[in-house]
């Protein structure tokens, strides 16, 4: 297909066309991604007949009259990048007002890509999300927090003002700046640390046991691109105290819920999923339907 042509056709998909019509049109522009739309429909349609499941008849319906998307629920059409207010200040700082809190991003974006970014971040943590880092029930009163693969620090600044005392571990350079203007009200009780967590400690590692050996750790948020399985083996001094609590995401391998589940039970804690499923055709041992629970909490019985 010409360049130009798919590249026209790709605005319509993105901008004119209502749904309906916009999946089909994906047929030309990606087919493999119209084919796996194609199986992942009629495996849910399968499953539903033998096990009814009103969350997965929900992602059906999603599914039939809209393309693949990580997030297949309605909540996010209420979220419009526009809609994102983007401020500037001396420096070449841009920041969005969170919850009356400012919000840094790298200097080199656009208006546009942070409120893109932005955009993502109220879907994703929406409460109706299965990415959502917030339960009140595993997220109450003080106490010191670890932020684990941090990005640009939104859990850990919607939750600075009760927290003694902040680690927030992010190895992506692009944030790091950006970080240290977000948190510098903050500056005497936030640490922010360029290191990888992992089940070893070497160079650019460190192990969470080796880290908070002398320090207090209450809550300990994490999504690190599937390396959450790591960060467990390299916990097991931590994970005996009996008022931690976690957050891991679950959903960057096919088995990571079950391997993750089966660790922190075995050490005496209560576990529970967030909300609905998240679609992620990605990492080891694929398989249809590609939905998979997006967190995991966990608290000491």
């Amino acid at each position: 297909m010409n360049q130009w042509f798919r590249r026209f056709l790709t605005r319509i998909y993105r901008n004119v066309l209502p749904k309906k019509f916009a999946v089909e049109l994906l047929r030309y522009l990606n087919p493999r991604r119209y084919k796996l739309r194609k199986s992942v429909i009629e495996f849910l349609k399968n499953d539903i007949n033998n096990i009814q499941s009103d969350e997965k008849i929900q992602i059906l319906r999603y599914f039939e009259n809209n393309p693949l998307q990580m997030l297949p629920y309605q909540f996010k059409e209420k979220y419009k990048p526009r809609n994102i207010k983007v401020f500037s200040e001396s420096g070449g700082y841009k920041y969005i007002f969170r919850n009356g809190k400012k919000l840094y991003f790298p200097k080199d974006w656009k208006k546009s890509a942070i409120q893109s970014y932005y955009n993502g971040i109220l879907i994703e943590q929406d409460k109706n999300s299965p990415h959502c880092y917030f339960d009140d029930d595993f997220m109450g009163g003080g106490g010191s927090l670890a932020d684990i693969g941090a990005a640009e620090g939104v859990w850990a600044l919607d939750n600075i003002d009760r927290a003694k005392k902040a680690y927030l571990f992010e190895c992506d350079e692009i944030w790091i700046e950006a970080l240290k203007k977000t948190f510098e009200p903050w500056k005497d009780k936030v640490v922010i640390i360029n290191k990888y967590i992992s089940d070893i400690t070497e160079s650019n590692k460190i192990t969470i046991d080796d880290f908070f050996k002398d320090k207090e750790i209450n809550f300990i948020k994490a999504d690190i691109e599937g390396a959450e399985i790591k960060l467990l083996k390299g916990a097991k001094e931590t994970l005996k105290q009996n008022d931690l609590k976690l957050a891991l995401c679950a959903y960057h391998n096919q088995n990571d819920e079950q391997k993750l589940i089966d660790i922190l039970e075995s050490g005496g804690y209560v576990v529970k999923n967030s909300k609905g499923y998240i679609f992620f055709p990605f990492g080891e041992d694929c398989v249809l339907p590609h939905l998979r629970r997006g967190l995991i909490f966990a608290k000491k019985k």
